[in-house]
C-alpha cells in the first residue's frame, strides 16, 4: 500500500483517467457523500467477501474512508489478499470536502 493524495485523484478524474476507487465506509455513509468508488464496506473486505475487486488484483486500486483510516486498513488486508497495487486516500473523505467543495 501507498498513499495517495485527493489532490491527485482529482486531478486524474478531472483528466478523464477510468480510476478504480472503492468506498470501504458503511452504506449510510456512502449515500451521504461519494466521489463515485464501488461501495464495499471495510467487514466484507475483512470476512474476503471482494467478488467485486478479484479482478482487479494487478491493478490500482484507491481505496478511500471518512477520514484514511478504514480504508489504510482495507488497503493493508488487500495486499495480504494478493493485491499489487492498492492505494491510501490521504485524509479520506473529510479531506476532499475540505479541499473541494467550498
Amino acid at each position: 500500500m501507498t498513499n495517495i493524495s485527493p489532490e491527485e485523484v482529482k486531478e486524474r478524474l478531472d483528466k478523464g483517467e477510468k480510476l478504480h476507487l472503492v468506498d470501504v465506509r458503511q452504506p449510510e455513509e456512502t449515500a451521504e457523500y461519494n466521489i463515485g468508488g464501488i461501495a464495499l464496506p471495510l467487514g466484507n473486505i475483512q470476512n474476503i467477501q471482494i467478488e467485486d475487486l478479484e479482478n482487479l488484483k494487478n491493478e490500482e486500486v484507491i481505496l478511500y474512508c471518512r477520514s484514511g483510516n478504514r480504508s489504510g486498513i482495507a488497503a493493508t488486508l488487500l495486499d495480504q489478499m494478493g493485491f499489487s497495487n492498492t492505494k491510501n486516500l490521504t485524509g479520506g473523505m473529510l479531506a476532499w470536502r475540505e479541499k473541494f467543495d467550498h
